[in-house]
């Protein structure tokens, strides 16, 4: 009976012990390993990225929508991409709106003169012709101005809202406007939206109401909005001049510009992504977002170069208009409906040091794009957690399609944001190169794997 029972748990207990088989991704992550490296080494092994995005930002500036300069920048892209041997390089007509800035400026003239720096902010009024002067009144919420909106009446609102995290101290900015004008103000301003100032103004749209009036609405630094605050807590009257030449025209022609790398197997699947190639109308839009196009239009090149064509077609994209109303990823979608799109990725958040990507889909989606974030480990940009994507892909991810977004080092995304410090000098070289190498390396091996990535 002994004898009969140990011969009977042996096999058990080996099987116990026997190395279980590779799951599927892990033998996906082991069939692209060289690939993958090979990738990285190429990204990685020079500054052409870096090189690329300073021309591009160099050369035309700030690229608001419905400008001359965001025109031709697109045209150059396009120009760019052909000399690369892309295929399918062409652009996408957008109706984009077309806010302009003019000129502006800020003048405190009680208790004494200053020049004040300032952003109007987009979609904002102007003033009348010879500006608007009035009393300055600040307060630290919507609350709070409820509560005095007796003595709103007539004066220029400072909304004095020290930065939290974006998405809680933005709302002053969006709707800053329409709460100062339901308590009579003239204007409003906010303190700009930032944790960190050098006296930098930080610009960003803005929005109003039906039934409310319409009043000038701009951004001033952290460094005057504090000064303000403690002048009024002293008893100090201040007075300002407000001028702001600001129109909206109709909307205009812009256009999406994109490339690709044709699928050998299955070209009608397809691999997107890129970043929006409008910027705000001040800086270069270097790190927001030239720097996501260029990021991946340099992970197509490199693929190219490399001799790397995927099952499925991979298209690199500059979408347009994400600042002012995100029309551009809305029309990609109505122009690519009929397109079965595998995954959609977009990089939006500064290319600072990545560290991986945030994405959204299914439990089955998820664990194979992990071990696929397993080959990004040499260079620790391989971490993929739950939830992601990204403005110009969000029209995209609601038809059911995955998304995700690539996540970087955002310690310092909000000091430069909207601000005439978005310049390419910001980003490093090294760094620009990493979220090339991450985005190529996750975007060709789920063109290129053999099962489609499940939904």
């Amino acid at each position: 009976m002994r004898t009969l029972i140990s011969r009977t748990l042996v096999p058990v207990f080996l099987l116990l012990l026997w190395p279980p088989q590779p799951a599927r991704g892990q033998e996906i992550a082991d069939a692209y390993r060289e690939v993958a490296n090979r990738i990285i080494d190429a990204a990685t092994g020079d500054h052409d990225a870096y090189a690329r995005l300073t021309e591009l930002v160099e050369r035309f500036g700030p690229r608001i929508s419905g400008s001359a300069a965001l025109e031709r920048a697109i045209d150059w892209m396009v120009v760019e991409m052909e000399a690369d041997g892309f295929d399918n390089v062409h652009t996408e007509r957008v109706m984009v709106p077309h806010w302009v800035r003019g000129e502006e400026s800020l003048e405190m003239i009680l208790p004494w003169p200053r020049d004040l720096p300032m952003l109007g902010l987009g979609f904002s009024v102007a003033t009348p012709p010879g500006g608007i002067r009035g009393e300055v009144l600040v307060v630290n919420s919507f609350e709070e101005l409820e509560a005095r909106a007796d003595d709103a009446q007539g004066r220029i609102v400072l909304f004095n809202v020290p930065f939290t995290t974006y998405g809680q101290t933005v709302q002053y900015r969006s709707r800053g406007a329409v709460a100062a004008a339901q308590a009579g103000a003239v204007a409003s301003l906010i303190r700009s939206v930032t944790p960190y100032s050098q006296q930098t103004p930080h610009t960003g749209n803005s929005s109003y109401e039906d039934g409310v009036p319409r009043i000038p609405h701009a951004a001033i630094t952290v460094e005057d909005a504090d000064l303000l605050q403690r002048m009024q807590e002293r008893g100090q009257r201040v007075e300002l001049h407000l001028r702001m030449e600001a129109q909206t025209l109709p909307d205009v022609p812009g256009r999406n510009v994109m490339a690709e790398i044709r699928g050998r197997e299955f070209p009608d699947e397809v691999v997107v992504f890129g970043g929006h190639i409008d910027s705000w109308d001040v800086g270069q839009g270097a790190m927001d977002d030239a720097g996501g196009v260029v990021a991946a239009w340099e992970a197509i090149r490199i693929m190219k170069e490399l001799g790397l064509q995927p099952r499925r077609t991979i298209r690199a994209v500059g979408w347009t208009s994400e600042e002012q109303g995100r029309t551009g990823g809305r029309e990609y979608v109505t122009e690519h409906e009929d397109e079965y799109h595998v995954l959609a990725m977009e990089s939006d958040g500064g290319v600072f040091k990545p560290s991986g990507f945030g994405f959204t889909g299914s439990d089955e989606a998820f664990a194979m794009i992990q071990e696929i974030g397993t080959l990004l480990e040499r260079i620790e940009s391989g971490t993929v957690t739950r939830g992601g994507g990204g403005a110009d892909i969000s029209p995209l991810m609601a038809t059911g399609v995955p998304g995700m977004g690539l996540s970087v080092d955002g310690t310092k995304y909000f000091w430069y944001h909207h601000s005439d410090a978005d310049t390419v000098d910001k980003l490093d070289p090294d760094e620009v190169a990493l979220c090339v190498a991450t985005m190529a390396v996750m975007a060709y091996v789920v063109a290129d794997m053999p099962d489609r990535l499940p939904r």
